[in-house]
């Protein structure tokens, strides 16, 4: 059954994925990777939610294996971060690969710890 779970929620979390990538990446005429970056913290502050309300005792492990495993292994994406943020250096913009490196650094931490606190203010 617990297999199920993660299958479930990385048939969602894909699509979803590159849906929200193409959708926000679309709107912004700029080298730097918005969709990525989006789909990252947007997992961050999934799984820092997730992770709280399972602290308080309001998610149980086949709520965890579905989105945390699941949803969020499906859409967050390091490799892909690893590899914008590469492909920036090597084209020339290091600027925003630096960028890129320490804004999802401090906004995917910043979205835990945010997670966090809404879970803990609903279920603490």
């Amino acid at each position: 059954m617990n297999w199920l779970l993660v299958i479930v929620g990385g048939m969602v979390g894909a699509p979803l994925r590159y849906l929200t990538d193409r959708t926000v990446q679309s709107r912004h005429d700029t080298v730097f990777p918005w969709g990525t970056f989006t789909v990252n913290v947007v997992g961050c502050l999934v799984l820092g939610t997730l992770t709280g309300a399972a602290t308080a005792g309001a998610a149980g492990s086949h709520l965890q294996l579905l989105l945390g495993t699941g949803l969020c292994g499906a859409l967050t994406t390091y490799s892909t971060f690893s590899y914008e943020t590469f492909r920036l250096a090597e084209d020339g913009a290091r600027f925003y690969a630096a960028v890129n490196v320490v804004a999802s650094l401090v906004a995917g931490l910043g979205a835990v710890f945010v997670g966090v606190a809404v879970a803990e203010a609903l279920w603490g």
